[in-house]
């Protein structure tokens, strides 16, 4: 373990799984103390959700590094809890220096065919969520003399893709946020960047929508097995879904002092993907035999 972080306070979003986890398990073994949020509670998106369970085990795999955690359940379509845990963070450990942005949801369908209400769902998540969390932590990072905020936007931020264009515009709308928050907050030297992650290895890809977006097919057509087509959308070598690590060594850079001149980056970590040629060969050919 290194100390990278040591004397640092750092929150993480969507902490009890995925990416979250490793984001305070790694900034943990550089020393971090962690304030861990998740919502196990939640049902509306069609994948299994995070269980209280699963932030248990986040808990004690960060206590194993010698490091103190405290967890809270909580939306971030509210308010209140998020101010709660940045409450306690600051009586009991003294402050905050890090956020992690890291929870989101998705959900695929047809264009016109996506309910109103989850529309409205993944943007209250994705990006409103995304607000609230700053909201709660600015100022304890005024009160610290600065700190970073890592954002949690995605390779779909900068592209499009078909079937979840509510995900895709929260993620693009996110990159915003930041950026407005960068100029915002810079003053008070509070850095803001953004993550933008290639397709990972979480819960969150292991269902029908997941399988059908590796598979480049419609939904319900993709199987378990597509998840496997990832390794075509990079341009490394033996390359298909990334580790949830290979994430959190970007946040870790982010959080620490090593990006002290760092601010308002839209950080991509997606094996080179957008290196790759924009064309379908694949179809070119098949209409011209």
């Amino acid at each position: 373990m290194g100390q990278r972080m040591e004397g640092k306070v750092a929150l993480v979003t969507g902490a009890a799984r995925g990416q979250g986890r490793a984001h305070a398990i790694r900034l943990a073994e550089e020393g971090a103390d962690i304030l861990a949020f998740d919502c196990p509670a939640d049902g509306r998106v069609p994948y299994p959700v995070a269980t209280s369970d699963e932030l248990k085990i986040t808990v004690k795999e960060v206590e194993a590094l010698g490091r103190r955690i405290i967890a809270h359940e909580g939306d971030v379509r509210e308010q209140a809890p998020l101010d709660n845990l940045v409450a306690e963070g600051v009586r009991v450990f003294g402050g905050v220096d890090v956020a992690v942005a890291n929870a989101g949801i998705w959900t695929v369908h047809p264009f016109a065919d996506i309910p109103e209400d989850e529309f409205a769902d993944v943007l209250n998540v994705n990006i409103m969520g995304v607000w609230r969390t700053l909201k709660a932590v600015t100022p304890a990072m005024k009160a610290r003399g600065g700190g970073s905020v890592i954002i949690t936007s995605s390779g779909n931020g900068v592209e499009g893709s078909p079937h979840y264009v509510h995900y895709v515009a929260s993620k693009h709308g996110v990159l915003g946020l930041a950026k407005g928050a960068a100029l915002e907050f810079g003053q008070y030297g509070i850095r803001v960047n953004s993550l933008l992650p290639g397709p990972t290895d979480t819960p969150a890809l292991d269902w029908q929508g997941g399988y059908d977006l590796c598979a480049g097919k419609g939904p319900g057509q993709g199987t378990k097995e597509d998840l496997q087509g990832a390794k075509y959308w990079s341009a490394l070598r033996d390359v298909g879904l990334l580790p949830p690590r290979a994430m959190s060594e970007a946040v870790l850079w982010l959080a620490s002092d090593e990006s002290q001149w760092t601010t308002g980056l839209e950080m991509l970590v997606e094996g080179g993907h957008m290196l790759m040629p924009g064309l379908n060969m694949t179809k070119i050919a098949a209409d011209n035999p």
